[in-house]
């Protein structure tokens, strides 16, 4: 009890819950309020846990608050222990988003049985053992969870909608590419090389505006364009000009969320000349137009 009344002036309130298949539900929670808010839930030690906080930050508490993780704005943790419980409870800060998938170890297995190697915490060696990674949520991880949160469909079809952004969330969690090794991707055994496409990265970011061309930025970096074009797959997963497009949309729909700019300067920001083109961009990517987006955020 003692421990219970130092965290009396934190609001308690409960998870939008939806259940995706047998074993697998997702967690979603909104606090837009000025106060920390505490949601938890009891669920047993069979299940993985996916915590993602897209906005604010949260603290997993554990051991009924003698211990904590904290979750920062746009970071991931993923806990597992099959020796013991782990309850959810989670105190989120004002203004913070978060999502959270629960997924039974069984369930899981089945989605990853052929390459389940390459997880570590599913070889054999480890499967008796707790597990817990925190990482930084990628763009394209941030657009599903944004969707999630923010679902504003008919709710006949949410059950499946969600179904269907759930394995889209996993498979871009668990996707190699974003987390490849010397074994998997035999070009990052040439260190300078790994400088030169990371440098190529900063490069197109920068100036995401006007970028340069595939040649010219082959040329600033040292790398002959074969080089460029392959190396930029295997590290980031995707061609210099699909990253560079997911990174301005990413950036516009964060302008866009902040208020601070109409649609024509958010467009010219990531280098549309006219809003006609932004609004197509954005469109393609979110299914929707930035003056919908915005409103959908009201």
């Amino acid at each position: 009890m003692h421990e219970k009344n130092k965290i009396k002036s934190i609001a308690r309130s409960t998870f939008e819950e939806t259940k995706v298949d047998d074993g697998f539900l997702i967690l979603t929670f909104k606090n837009d309020e000025s106060i920390v808010k505490s949601v938890a839930k009891e669920i047993d030690s069979s299940f993985i846990q996916f915590h993602f906080c897209i906005k604010g930050g949260t603290k997993f508490v554990f051991n009924q608050g003698r211990y904590a993780l904290d979750i920062h704005e746009e970071n991931s943790l993923l806990l597992y222990n099959p020796q013991r419980e782990l309850p959810i409870d989670l105190q989120v800060e004002p203004n913070s988003w978060i999502v959270s998938i629960l997924i039974s170890i069984k369930k899981f297995h089945s989605l990853f049985s052929q390459e389940a190697d390459y997880i570590s915490f599913l070889n054999s060696e480890n499967k008796d053992k707790k597990y817990y990674k925190d990482g930084v949520i990628s763009p394209s991880m941030a657009i599903v969870l944004n969707q999630l949160i923010n679902f504003n469909l008919n709710t006949s079809i949410k059950q499946l909608y969600f179904k269907g952004k759930a394995y889209e969330l996993l498979s871009l969690y668990f996707n190699r590419s974003e987390d490849a090794d010397i074994e998997q991707c035999p070009f990052l055994v040439d260190e300078a090389n790994v400088i030169k496409i990371r440098k190529a990265k900063d490069i197109v970011v920068s100036r995401m505006a006007e970028p340069p061309s595939l040649q010219e930025l082959a040329d600033e970096i040292g790398l002959n364009i074969k080089k460029l074009k392959e190396g930029f797959k295997q590290i980031y997963g995707d061609s210099v000009f699909s990253f560079l497009f997911d990174y301005k949309m990413e950036v516009a729909r964060k302008l866009l969320e902040s208020g601070e700019h109409n649609v024509n300067e958010v467009g010219h920001k990531v280098g549309y000349s006219t809003s006609s083109h932004f609004i197509a961009a954005f469109k393609k990517k979110y299914g929707t137009t930035p003056k919908k987006y915005i409103m959908s955020m009201a």
